[in-house]
């Protein structure tokens, strides 16, 4: 099963595996019943996590059996309902690009919010365009997110400097990337062009880059103010260990 599970997810197209998961996650939490681990989206603990990620950047219990999140979903969930006004604003106009299915759901049923998702090619968008060229008009949104998208694209200035025009003056997002803090600056390549050897310098077959440490100077180049979340001044390691939020991964906000 575990290398059916492998299989799966590193080679099934998304918009396939978006809609194989919906049958999955009725079984998989049965497989991993237990209190060793919680995922605070979906209020489930488990004994474990399933495993993540491909043989370069492969991570073991990280990914919640019955709503699928990753370190990344279960911090970007902790900050909105604890450290934020999104579930209680009135009228919030959101624009969320690449919609996670954990999230999904619940954001579209959220009364307060006028919700608009958009993608190139997932099943569960509203609409369908490409990011360097964003088909909405300026200053419209008030939240934004785009997660795990700006290491597949081919101009990351370009793709965000549209959703900060998008962004209405005041408004802030969430833009999370794959990031290697080992890296000083991000490393790009336009020579290497198979998935093979994507996979092994991007840490996926369908990665073009690989965010350093200057991650949030491209954020500002595209004009946003960029503030980091610091995870460890309101949570204790022990409950990031429970919650496995990953002891890497940032969390930036970004601002217009």
């Amino acid at each position: 099963m575990k290398k059916l599970y492998k299989f799966l997810l590193n080679k099934l197209p998304r918009p396939l595996l978006i809609r194989l998961s919906y049958p999955f996650k009725k079984v998989a939490p049965l497989l991993y019943k237990g209190d060793n681990v919680e995922c605070p989206v979906c209020e489930r603990s488990f004994r474990k996590f399933l495993s993540y990620g491909s043989d370069v950047a492969h991570r073991e219990n990280v990914l919640c059996p019955y709503d699928l999140t990753l370190e990344r979903h279960r911090l970007m969930w902790l900050y909105l309902k604890n450290h934020s006004d999104f579930f209680t604003k009135e009228n919030l106009k959101v624009l969320h690009i690449a919609p996670e299915q954990c999230f999904h759901k619940t954001f579209k049923n959220q009364k307060n919010l006028d919700y608009l998702t958009g993608d190139l090619v997932s099943p569960i968008a509203d609409m369908h365009f490409d990011l360097h060229d964003i088909p909405l008009e300026d200053n419209q949104f008030e939240v934004i997110f785009c997660n795990h998208v700006m290491e597949h694209v081919q101009d990351a200035i370009q793709c965000m400097s549209e959703l900060y025009r998008v962004m209405k003056p005041g408004g802030w997002g969430i833009m999370q990337v794959p990031q290697d803090l080992n890296r000083a600056e991000t490393y790009e390549d336009w020579s290497i062009t198979s998935p093979e050897e994507r996979e092994k310098h991007f840490w996926q077959k369908d990665h073009v880059r690989l965010f350093g440490r200057d991650y949030p100077d491209w954020l500002r180049k595209a004009g946003f103010t960029v503030t980091e979340f610091d995870k460890d001044a309101h949570y204790a390691k022990e409950l990031q260990e429970r919650y496995r939020l990953g002891e890497n991964e940032m969390l930036y906000i970004v601002s217009k």
